[in-house]
């Protein structure tokens, strides 16, 4: 078996699911993906573990025992399991509702999204570059597998986006001439829509705001902002009873 394998990085042609848990995800949604799967030799088979070993047989799915592939990919001790997963793409449903991040720059962050997305019902995610990549296995471990259940497509710019997804309004969380989110909701929310977000740091440009429906989360004053991911995931929320 010539391993041939190196730590993840952004122009590599394939990625890693780094535990059981994760692995499971892809194999439920895109099995056809995963070219190989790393064992951790002298491993204990819990019964979750055992199942999912059973479903990569079925599938027969090469599986290759190897403390070296751990080593080389920077898997921690306690993880037992990796797969192997060729990069792929789908492209957003024009007609769902979408998630739209702009210049997202951390993983933790995006992974985090990618989870509350899934769980609130939302299954497109739009992503404006420069932008951190979501096939890296940080964001995938933060997602806890959501990535799975996701169209995700890149964009080089807001405008590039829209021009590929018009008519839909497009709800932008920022200050500027924004009205409370609760505000909003009380009016008619007419679907598709996109809740578009603005990077950890600076958050939307005030020019979003004259092409767009601007709209903010209530907060005290104690605080200065609310976390990227935190914003994002109160949002769909809402919006999600609207549906």
């Amino acid at each position: 078996m010539n391993m041939k394998l190196s730590r993840y990085k952004h122009d590599s042609e394939f990625s890693y699911t780094f535990g059981a848990t994760l692995t499971y995800e892809l194999l439920k949604t895109h099995p056809e993906l995963i070219q190989r799967v790393f064992l951790r030799p002298n491993t204990s088979y819990g019964n979750e573990l055992k199942a999912i070993l059973s479903e990569i047989k079925r599938r027969q799915i090469e599986i290759v025992e190897s403390t070296k592939a751990f080593n080389i990919l920077g898997a921690k001790e306690n993880c037992l399991l990796i797969a192997e997963f060729r990069k792929s793409s789908t492209p957003l449903d024009p007609r769902a509702n979408h998630i739209v991040l702009v210049n997202p720059s951390d993983s933790g962050n995006l992974g985090t999204i990618m989870r509350s997305a899934v769980g609130f019902g939302y299954e497109n995610l739009a992503i404006i570059t420069p932008a951190v990549d979501h096939f890296n296995p940080k964001t995938i471990r933060a997602s806890m597998g959501a990535f799975a259940h996701l169209n995700i497509a890149y964009f080089d710019t807001f405008d590039t986006y829209m021009a590929q997804y018009p008519n839909r309004t497009n709800y932008s969380f920022m200050l500027r001439r924004a009205k409370p989110l609760n505000e909003i909701l009380s009016q008619t929310i007419s679907q598709p829509y996109s809740l578009v977000f603005g990077n950890e740091a600076a958050g939307l440009s005030d020019n979003y705001a004259d092409f767009t429906t601007p709209v903010f989360i209530p907060q005290n004053q104690k605080i200065d902002s609310l976390n990227l991911s935190v914003a994002a995931s109160i949002a769909m929320f809402e919006f999600s009873n609207c549906h």
